[in-house]
């Protein structure tokens, strides 16, 4: 889940905890330019407070107008199309015709409501997903437990909404370097949430990257207490093997979904061989990309930087596809 629809819902929830009427919208089907992807998140309550956007700005003073007048979704859940003819698509400032359909839910301050909202955030919080279904037909909406990431189905047919919401996706970079510096860079614009973790003390002070959170400890421990969960990469990138083996000895244990190490093919080699007298299994061990990132011939910390990115984004998309082992013999 983006940063900003998690922003969202705990918003919902605070006005629900207020006892305020508000509204939650989702973005499900898009037509021509859509400045917001589907599944966005927008909600607003009944004192004219906004979270989170549709459009980009274009259409929510004008939602928020209708919902709090009472022109749309007053009791009921309700569908709505943005920018279904030129001459709203023009007054909305909806780029090259762009029409979006929304699924807007009239929320209550009600307990069932509170409880719902409060079971969805603490999943998440917990770093582990839900998946959350609204029927529109039969004005309902429930949250079940699930391990898949899925991208958001709407039935137009049948009028039922799912979408699974999870965990922000982190990154957990062992080594506070000038690689990392980049990676921590580059993986914030792509909405990760960035952990960094070098137990040696002067490396950590002399980090700084805003919205990094940073973590002067071993990260054998740390590992343990923050990155072991579906949703997380781990990296390691100190070149001292007596920091990144201690933390990918946890890392390659864990249910990350991409661990890998920098060195060379030469280093990999000799690192895969030490961890084998870790109590590494065999499964565990090739887990890890070492050499890490993909073969695009980096040099510079940048560079480098963009082939582990590149890497884990790969691995992120396709879950299920092998990807080849790197051959940058520059790390």
């Amino acid at each position: 889940m983006q940063a900003v629809d998690e922003i969202v819902l705990n918003r919902v929830n605070s006005w629900l905890m207020e006892k305020k009427q508000c509204w939650l919208a989702t973005v499900v089907e898009t037509w021509g330019s859509s400045p917001r992807p589907i599944g966005s998140l927008f909600a607003c309550d009944e004192t004219g407070q906004m979270e989170g956007s549709l459009s980009g700005g274009c259409v929510e003073e004008d939602l928020l107008e209708k919902l709090v007048n009472g022109e749309l979704a007053k009791t009921e859940i309700q569908e709505f199309m943005y920018g279904v003819t030129s001459e709203e698509a023009e007054k909305f400032g909806l780029p090259c015709g762009g029409t979006l359909n929304t699924i807007i839910e009239p929320l209550q301050p009600n307990q069932k409501t509170i409880n719902h909202f409060q079971d969805l955030i603490a999943r998440v919080n917990n770093r582990r997903n839900i998946r959350r279904t609204v029927n529109v037909a039969l004005g309902t909406y429930a949250c079940e437990a699930t391990e898949d990431r899925e991208p958001l189905s709407w039935n137009a047919e049948d009028k039922v909404l799912r979408q699974t919401y999870g965990p922000q996706f982190q990154l957990f970079i062992i080594g506070a370097g000038m690689v990392s510096k980049y990676l921590s860079e580059m993986a914030l614009m792509l909405d990760y949430e960035v952990t960094i973790c070098d137990p040696r003390e002067e490396f950590i002070k002399e980090f700084d990257i805003e919205g990094v959170h940073l973590i002067n400890d071993m990260p054998d421990d740390a590992v343990k207490r923050q990155a072991n969960d579906p949703a997380t990469a781990i990296v390691a990138l100190t070149h001292d093997p007596r920091i990144d083996d201690m933390g990918l000895m946890e890392a390659l244990k864990t249910e990350a979904f991409y661990i890998g190490a920098m060195g060379s093919s030469r280093t990999s080699a000799s690192r895969r061989e030490r961890l084998t007298q870790l109590d590494l299994t065999k499964d565990h061990i090739s887990r890890l990309h070492a050499p890490i990132g993909l073969p695009i011939g980096s040099k510079t910390p940048p560079e480098i930087a963009i082939a582990i990115l590149a890497e884990i984004t790969a691995v992120r998309k396709n879950p299920n596809e092998a990807m080849p082992l790197a051959s940058l013999e520059n790390l």
